[in-house]
């Protein structure tokens, strides 16, 4: 989650811990009322922390701006970036990929990230 991100989650769950409570317990709340703000403010107070727990995404591989690549006689080309395994961890941004060409039998190309058993 981002800077911006959590600040708005962070401002939203203040006005959702403060706003709907704050206007039944100035009428005399009855019991129904009570027990509801107690709930909004305590999902108010879980999405708040929730936002403040949760890491930063960034990108931990990313790749921009990689060029052409060209694959011939049964070989391979990928512009972007390849894992092995089936996901990879953590994050991965690929922006304004190359073009992945492929020719001839048994040739193959591609661009973004590939993900190789």
């Amino acid at each position: 989650m981002s800077g911006g991100q959590r600040a708005a989650v962070t401002v939203a769950a203040v006005l959702a811990i403060v706003s709907t409570p704050v206007f039944w317990l100035f009428d005399g709340p009855d019991t129904g009322q009570l027990v509801g703000a107690s709930v909004q403010a305590a999902t108010g107070v879980g999405a708040l922390v929730w936002a403040w727990i949760q890491p930063a995404a960034e990108a931990r591989d990313s790749a921009v701006r990689t060029g052409r690549a060209e694959a011939s006689g049964g070989g391979g080309a990928h512009t972007g970036i390849r894992r092995r395994g089936a996901g990879g961890n953590g994050a991965a941004r690929v922006e304004q990929s190359g073009d992945a060409v492929a020719h001839g039998r048994g040739s193959n190309a591609g661009t973004g990230i590939d993900y190789t058993g």
